[in-house]
């Protein structure tokens, strides 16, 4: 699934390029979107981000497209890959900026884990016994 957004002013580092943590922002609340829409009525949240990668600077204007894709599925959590391109202003086509792995938990209202649907995303992908 994708998402977009732009890079506007507010979002700048001291640098004058995409503050790091503006990013992590909406790679969390991106994949945190297609999770949900994965496993509808399930409370998930974030327990771990894996080889975050900044690969380049990014531009005040820039159009973020945000891929995110599922990986794999356990008992009670999922974890999906999320590479980030960039369209700068004047570029003629875009570039990839970021990469990471999220890993999301299913929770009850305690915080306790719990066992996530065996009919998620990746259940479709696995080959049938």
């Amino acid at each position: 699934m994708n998402n977009y957004t732009i890079v506007r002013q507010e979002h700048l580092n001291h640098y004058g390029f995409l503050f790091g943590g503006a990013l992590l922002q909406w790679v969390d609340e991106f994949a945190w979107l297609v999770a949900s829409r994965d496993f509808p009525g399930c409370p998930l949240v974030t327990i771990g981000m894996d080889k975050i990668t900044f690969l380049q600077p990014v531009a005040n204007g820039s159009i973020l497209r945000f891929s995110i894709l599922p990986l794999e599925q356990g008992t009670t959590s999922a974890r999906y890959a999320v590479a980030v391109f960039a369209d700068a202003p004047g570029a003629s086509e875009e570039s990839e900026v970021f990469s990471t792995t999220i890993t999301f938990v299913h929770v009850d209202d305690k915080g306790n884990k719990q066992p996530l649907p065996q009919t998620g995303p990746l259940r479709s992908l696995q080959p049938e016994p």
